[in-house]
């Protein structure tokens, strides 16, 4: 199958990246990236680099070159720490919208899957303790499944990581993007007291892939929210079985 990813040489995408590349079901990638993709490197029989440097607008050249994907994976973010409060909305949000009316004529007379990174902590229902990028990331989810009811064969998904953790991943370790300090040493205190809050990557980027190769419909179990389209990290983890 043929697969779109954005988000290939942060760190969510890298994982993602690497199991798409080592999945036999995968058979083209997409790759929709501001710069090169040095992992892409010598994969060129399967994933292809296309330089995109504006993920509002997708020209009539562009959507002929990923006609007939089947998903998406949606890794494409930022720190809500490193841009101003409308540049966050403008990624988080207004990229992913535009993306999703976009791919959604790909193949209009069949399910496409849009699978959305998204993060524990987003809320469709924030109050007033809610965090800014827990309210943004939320009003994408919101504004994804309220696309999907208007266009039943775009399936989406919204997955919510935690504590996203690349140890044992040995295989991203040269290509992923270098943690913050703080990362590790929050790392090491969730691991023994709250593994729960775990998203390991190899795990993670397995899980991403397998949902953009499904039918997308609706999942039923512990920690899946959101009209059965919203995974949090504990729903994750089962679906994983880790």
């Amino acid at each position: 199958m043929h697969l779109i990813l954005t988000g290939a040489t942060g760190l969510v995408g890298s994982a993602v990246l690497q199991n798409m590349l080592a999945m036999k079901e995968v058979t083209r990638i997409s790759i929709l990236s501001r710069r090169p993709v040095p992992m892409a490197e010598g994969h060129e029989d399967k994933a292809k680099v296309i330089i995109h440097k504006d993920f509002n607008t997708y020209d009539a050249a562009l959507l002929e070159e990923l006609k007939g994907a089947h998903g998406c994976v949606w890794a494409l973010g930022i720190s809500v720490t490193q841009v101003s409060k409308p540049d966050y909305i403008k990624i988080t949000h207004d990229y992913t919208l535009a993306a999703a009316k976009a791919f959604s004529t790909l193949s209009p007379d069949s399910p496409f899957t849009f699978v959305y990174v998204s993060g524990e902590g987003a809320t469709t229902d924030p109050g007033i303790f809610t965090p800014f990028f827990g309210k943004i990331k939320g009003q994408a989810e919101a504004a994804l499944l309220a696309f999907h009811k208007s266009n039943p064969n775009f399936r989406p998904y919204s997955l919510r990581p935690a504590g996203v953790d690349p140890t044992a991943h040995s295989e991203i370790h040269s290509f992923m993007p270098k943690q913050p300090a703080f990362n590790s040493i929050a790392l090491r205190v969730l691991r023994p007291t709250m593994s729960s809050m775990i998203s390991p990557t190899k795990d993670l980027g397995r899980v991403l892939t397998e949902l953009a190769l499904s039918q997308g419909d609706t999942l039923e179990g512990k920690g899946i929210g959101g009209e059965g389209r919203t995974i949090s990290n504990i729903g994750f983890r089962r679906i994983a079985k880790i």
